[in-house]
C-alpha cells in the first residue's frame, strides 16, 4: 500500500516537474525573445551575401579604419577618383591681405547679446566672413593612380573586363581589368590600426614597361563634386620634401608643407621596383616603376609626424584586416532578415549590413564625421555638424559597440571653452554648443547658427546611452561638467512671459530649417527631456535638483496642437498643407525621443498618420525615414516603420551600390547612422515597447527577424 501511494506520488511529482518544465520555458521564450533568437546568427553568411560587387570604374569604394579612408575607383587605386581622408587632416587658406588673426573673431560670430533671430554679419566684414566659412577644411592626402609610362594618363575606355569585389569579411578589396588587352590584377586593403594601404599589382604591363603607379600631392581646394579633391596643378604653397635616398631602402618618406600646414607620407615597396621623383620637374608627384618584373607591392602611409614605425608589407596589411574585420563582424549587434516572405528583406538587410561598414570605416575616428564622412568635401567644407553627431554616432550604443565612438564623443570636452566664450559673447549662462565646425572649435558663420537650438541637447541623451551601459561612478563623473553646462544653457535661453508666467523658446529655427519661429514643437519636447535628464542625472549624483530648471520644466510652453495634429509651431498652422516637406518635426517627438507626460498618444498616432499621407517625401533627408520608422515603432504601426525605411522617394531614400544613402547634397552618413538607430529599435525594442520578439517589426508572419547582441533604446 505504501509502494502504491509512493508511486503515485511519484507521477504526481513527474507531472509537476513537466508541468513547471513547460511554464518555466514559456516564461523563457517570452522574456528571453526580446534578447536574443534560439540559434546564433551566422554571421559570416549574414555579412558576404553582401559583399559589394560593383563594376563601375569611376564607382568609389571607402576602404577605412575609421580615422583614415582610402576611396578607390574600379581599378582598386584612385585612378579615375577618389582622395585619401583623415580626420586629422585639416588646412587653411592665408587670410586675406589686410585681415589679421586678430580680426577673427573666435566664436566664428559678431553676434553680441542675446538671439533675436538670425545672425547679421557686418557689410565691412564679408572677405573675413567668407574665410571663417571656408577654413578649416579637410584635404586629400594624395592619390594613387596607374598612369602610362610615356607620361600619358589612361582613360575610361582603356579600362574593359572589370571585375570589382570587396569582402566586407576580409577588408579586401580585388580588382581585374585588361588594358590594351593584357590582364591587370589589382589587391587592396587599408591597416585596421594605422593611416596606411597597402597595394599588389600584378600585370605583364609592368614588366613590359607599359605602366607605372603615380603617387600625386594635391593643394587643398574646396571644390565639390570632383573625382579628387585638391588642386593637383598648383605648387605655390604646395611643397613635398624627399628627406632620405629611396635607392638605399626601398622606401621614400617625404614631408609635406602646405602653407603652414605640414603632415608626412611614406612609400615602402618591393625590392623589384624603384621610385622616380624630381622636385624640379614634377615637385610633387612621384613614380613608382617596376624593374623587369610584372608585380609591384608596396605601402604607403600618412601621419601628422614623422613615422616611428616600419611599414607593413601588403601580406602583413592583409593579415591584419583579415584579424580585425572579423572580429568587428563578430561583435556587437546583428540582425537575419533572411526567412522573411516579405521580398524587400534583402535590401533592409543589405543596407544594415554595408551601414555597419560604412559607419566602423568612417566615424569612429579622433573628430566626429562630416555628413560626407571620409568620401570627400562637402559644401560645409568637410567640418562636422553638432547637430548631426547625434546621427552618426549614437546608434554605437544600440548596437554594443559604444566603444567605437567615444574618441569623437570627446569633442564635447575639448569644446567646453569654446562653447562657455560663445554663451557669454551672447550674454547666456552656461555652454552653447556650436554648428558647423572644424576641431578647433569656432563655429562657421551661417544665419542660422544660433538659433538652430537642436543641438543643444545632444550630449544630455549621448550621457543617457552611456549611463544605460555603463551606471557607475566613471560615467557620472565624464559628463557632470557638460551636462550641468548644457541644462544651465537651456534653462537660461527660455524666455519668461512676465504676465503668465510660461517660458517660451524664442526665437528658434526648427530642425526643418524653414524659417524662424517660435515654441517649435521638437525643440519644446527635447528641452522638456533634456532638462528632466538633467535633474536625474544630478540625483544620480547625490545632488537637489536645480530649481530654476526645475521652473523652466513646470511652466515650459505646451506642446503647439490644432484640430488634434502637432503642429510644427503655433505659427505654422500649414504644417500638413504648404510645410509637408523637410523633417516632418511632428514624428520626431514620439521617435526620436522616448514620450513624456507633456505627449499625448493619440494626437501623435493621429499626426504620424497625418505626416504619412500627407508629406512631400522627395523633398526630404536621408535621416528622415529613419526618424519616421521610428516613430511608427513606438506608435504602434510596425508596417509603416518598415515602409518607412524602403520608400520610394527617389535619391534622397536610395542607398547606392557600396550601402551609401544619397538623402543629401553628397554622400549622406546621417542616413545610415539614422537607419541603424531604427532597426536596432525595431528589432530590440525600447522602453515600454510591447512584450513581443521584434516589436517594431509586423507579427503578420511577412518578416522573420533574427537579432542578436542589440539593446533596447531608450
Amino acid at each position: 500500500m505504501k509502494t502504491y501511494k509512493f508511486s503515485i506520488f511519484n507521477k504526481n511529482i513527474k507531472a509537476l516537474n513537466i508541468l513547471l518544465l513547460v511554464c518555466l520555458s514559456i516564461y523563457s521564450c517570452k522574456t528571453d525573445d526580446k534578447k536574443k533568437p534560439e540559434e546564433p546568427i551566422d554571421r559570416y553568411a549574414l555579412v558576404t551575401r553582401h559583399n559589394i560587387n560593383w563594376n563601375d570604374v569611376n564607382g568609389q569604394i571607402p576602404l577605412g579604419n575609421g580615422e583614415f579612408c582610402f576611396n578607390a575607383d574600379g581599378t582598386g587605386l584612385q585612378t579615375f577618383g577618389g582622395s585619401s581622408m583623415s580626420h586629422w587632416a585639416w588646412h587653411s587658406f592665408p587670410l586675406p591681405e589686410g585681415i589679421s588673426a586678430e580680426d577673427i573673431p573666435a566664436t566664428g560670430t559678431f553676434q553680441q547679446g542675446r538671439n533675436t533671430g538670425l545672425d547679421e554679419f557686418p557689410e565691412d566684414k564679408s572677405e573675413l566672413r567668407q574665410w571663417m566659412f571656408d577654413n578649416p577644411h579637410s584635404y586629400n592626402l594624395g592619390r594613387i593612380r596607374l598612369i602610362r609610362t610615356d607620361g600619358n594618363e589612361l582613360e575610361e575606355k582603356d579600362i574593359q573586363n572589370i571585375d570589382r569585389t570587396y569582402d566586407l569579411w576580409s577588408g579586401v578589396l580585388t580588382s581585374s581589368f585588361t588594358i590594351d588587352g593584357e590582364q591587370v590584377n589589382v589587391t587592396t586593403s587599408v591597416h585596421p590600426d594605422k593611416d596606411l594601404v597597402s597595394v599588389d599589382v600584378e600585370s605583364e604591363l609592368l614588366k613590359k614597361g607599359v605602366l607605372q603607379i603615380s603617387i600625386d600631392f594635391p593643394y587643398p581646394s574646396i571644390n565639390r563634386r570632383l573625382a579628387w579633391v585638391g588642386d593637383f596643378n598648383e605648387h605655390q604653397g604646395n611643397n613635398t620634401i624627399l628627406l632620405n635616398d629611396p635607392n638605399e631602402s626601398n622606401q621614400a618618406d617625404f614631408k609635406r608643407e602646405m602653407d603652414d600646414v605640414s603632415y608626412y607620407a611614406t612609400i615602402n615597396w618591393s625590392s623589384d621596383a624603384n621610385i622616380q621623383f624630381d622636385s624640379n620637374k614634377a615637385p610633387n608627384t612621384c613614380q613608382l616603376i617596376a624593374d623587369n618584373t610584372n608585380s609591384i607591392k608596396f605601402s604607403c602611409a600618412f601621419s601628422k609626424s614623422a613615422l616611428s614605425y616600419n611599414l607593413p608589407d601588403v601580406n602583413e596589411t592583409i593579415a591584419s584586416s583579415e584579424v580585425y574585420w572579423p572580429s568587428f563582424w563578430k561583435s556587437g549587434g546583428a540582425i537575419d532578415l533572411s526567412e522573411s516572405k516579405d521580398p524587400r528583406w534583402q535590401e533592409l538587410e543589405r543596407r544594415i549590413v554595408l551601414s555597419q561598414y560604412l559607419m566602423a570605416a568612417q566615424s569612429k575616428g579622433s573628430n566626429p564625421p562630416a555628413e560626407v564622412g571620409l568620401m570627400g568635401i562637402d559644401s560645409w567644407r568637410g567640418q562636422f555638424h553638432m547637430e548631426m553627431i547625434w546621427w552618426h554616432l549614437s546608434h554605437y550604443a544600440l548596437w554594443d559597440r559604444w566603444d567605437l565612438p567615444q574618441e569623437a564623443l570627446n569633442v564635447y570636452e575639448r569644446f567646453i571653452p569654446s562653447a562657455r566664450a560663445l554663451a557669454e559673447q551672447l550674454d547666456y549662462k552656461g555652454l552653447k554648443w556650436q554648428k558647423s565646425v572644424g576641431p578647433e572649435g569656432r563655429t562657421a558663420p551661417w544665419v542660422g547658427n544660433q538659433i538652430l537650438i537642436w543641438k543643444q541637447p545632444h550630449p544630455i541623451f549621448f550621457a543617457e546611452l552611456d549611463y544605460r551601459l555603463n551606471p557607475n561612478k566613471e560615467t557620472l563623473e565624464r559628463w557632470a561638467e557638460i551636462i550641468d553646462g548644457t541644462a544651465e544653457h537651456m534653462a537660461d535661453y527660455a524666455v519668461r512671459d512676465e504676465e503668465t508666467g510660461v517660458y517660451h523658446l524664442e526665437p528658434v529655427m526648427p530642425p526643418s530649417e524653414q524659417g524662424v519661429t517660435k515654441d517649435d514643437i521638437f525643440d519644446l519636447a527635447y528641452w522638456k527631456w533634456g532638462l528632466e535628464h538633467a535633474q536625474i542625472w544630478r540625483e544620480r549624483m547625490g545632488l537637489e535638483r536645480n530649481p530654476d530648471w526645475e521652473d523652466v520644466l513646470a511652466n515650459l510652453e505646451e506642446l503647439p496642437v490644432k484640430d488634434g495634429l502637432y503642429l510644427h509651431s503655433k505659427e505654422w498652422e500649414d504644417t500638413y498643407t504648404e510645410r509637408n516637406w523637410e523633417h516632418p518635426n511632428t514624428v520626431g517627438v514620439w521617435g526620436m525621443l522616448p514620450p513624456n507626460d507633456t505627449m499625448d498618444y493619440e494626437t501623435a498616432h493621429r499626426s504620424l498618420l497625418k505626416v504619412w499621407e500627407t508629406w512631400e517625401w522627395k523633398r526630404c533627408w536621408g535621416w528622415d525615414f529613419p526618424w519616421t520608422a521610428m516613430a511608427a515603432a513606438r506608435l504602434g504601426e510596425p508596417k509603416m516603420a518598415v515602409d518607412a525605411l524602403l520608400i520610394d522617394a527617389g535619391t534622397k531614400n536610395y542607398y547606392d551600390e557600396r550601402g551609401v544613402c544619397t538623402g543629401g547634397p553628397c554622400p549622406y552618413l546621417p542616413g545610415n547612422g539614422g537607419l541603424l538607430y531604427a532597426v536596432a529599435m525595431m528589432a530590440a525594442g525600447w522602453d515600454g515597447a510591447p512584450d513581443k520578439h521584434a516589436p517594431g517589426f509586423p507579427d503578420d508572419g511577412s518578416w522573420t527577424v533574427k537579432w542578436e547582441g542589440l539593446h533596447p533604446a531608450p
